[in-house]
């Protein structure tokens, strides 16, 4: 009998967008393989680079479309980014926040006061997705960054999996900026692997396997965190993406969708070589 994939993992720590959800609804078997997981008494873990909702919002959603989630569960690339902030800034200093109200909230609560726009003169710029930004935010950000601010982002990931398909994720709005200052932000979030090794430290995972839909982000910043990582094909990349990938974005597994976990059905990457 063909084991469970679980049976070599302690944890599993998943990314949201296009793993769990595309925009307001559960992708199919999402619920029900995380409710397995529940039920087997397995960690999860929340691992998003979305910055724009608290990770008590977060696990709202996730409970409203049937994923048992809770809030310390969830780990987001805001704060990751504020870790920046504070890192590099003296307490106090003006920051332009281009990104949601949440964001705004945290740089407020780390001790910095937030800038209005570029004439304010700031330190720096932090920039972090929200659908709500526009043209003027992002002229605002570019204003302040060409006027000497430092600049940071929450996360670089280039596109999102909404409801009607593939959109423009904060790493597009980044390069918009770029691209009028010929510059580019330190970014937290993933690939970076901080975030993966606090939520295993936090949820006491030995050996978590990670979940994501995206090479450039998700497996790749789990294989730099040093744990196995699996491919669900429901969202941004693709079998054959997966199989052309440098090294160091090669998932251990691919999988059709989460159900896979359970089936004994998965399979090694290298199982599909030549397909």
């Amino acid at each position: 009998m063909t084991s469970s994939l679980l049976d070599s993992y302690d944890g599993v720590l998943f990314d949201l967008d296009g793993v769990l959800y595309a925009g307001p609804h559960a992708i199919p078997g999402a619920a029900q393989a995380v409710e397995q997981l529940v039920s087997r008494d397995v960690p999860r873990g929340y691992v998003t680079n979305n910055a724009s909702r608290s990770a008590e919002q977060v696990a709202a959603h996730l409970n409203e479309l049937g994923i048992p989630a809770l809030t310390h569960e969830v780990f987001g690339s805001a704060p990751a980014g504020i870790a920046l902030l504070s890192a590099a800034l003296d307490p106090g200093s003006k920051v332009l926040v281009t990104g949601s109200g949440y964001l705004r909230t945290l740089v407020q609560e780390a001790g910095f006061h937030l800038a209005e726009s570029a004439a304010d003169h700031p330190a720096a710029v932090i920039q972090g997705f929200d659908p709500a930004l526009g043209w003027a935010d992002l002229a605002e950000a570019a204003y302040a960054v060409n006027d000497g601010a430092q600049w940071f982002a929450t996360n670089l990931d280039l596109s999102i999996p909404r409801e009607h398909g593939i959109a423009p994720g904060n790493g597009a709005l980044v390069e918009a900026v770029g691209r009028a200052t010929g510059t580019s932000p330190a970014a937290a979030g993933k690939p970076e692997p901080v975030m993966f090794t606090q939520a295993a430290e936090a949820l006491k995972m030995q050996r978590p396997l990670v979940i994501g839909d995206r090479l450039d982000t998700d497996v790749l910043g789990g294989n730099r965190a040093g744990f196995d990582t699996a491919l669900v094909l429901t969202g941004i990349d693709t079998l054959e993406s997966a199989q052309l990938a440098d090294e160091s974005m090669r998932p251990d597994w691919i999988l059709r969708d989460l159900g896979q976990l359970f089936d004994g059905t998965h399979e090694a990457l290298q199982e599909h070589a030549g397909a």
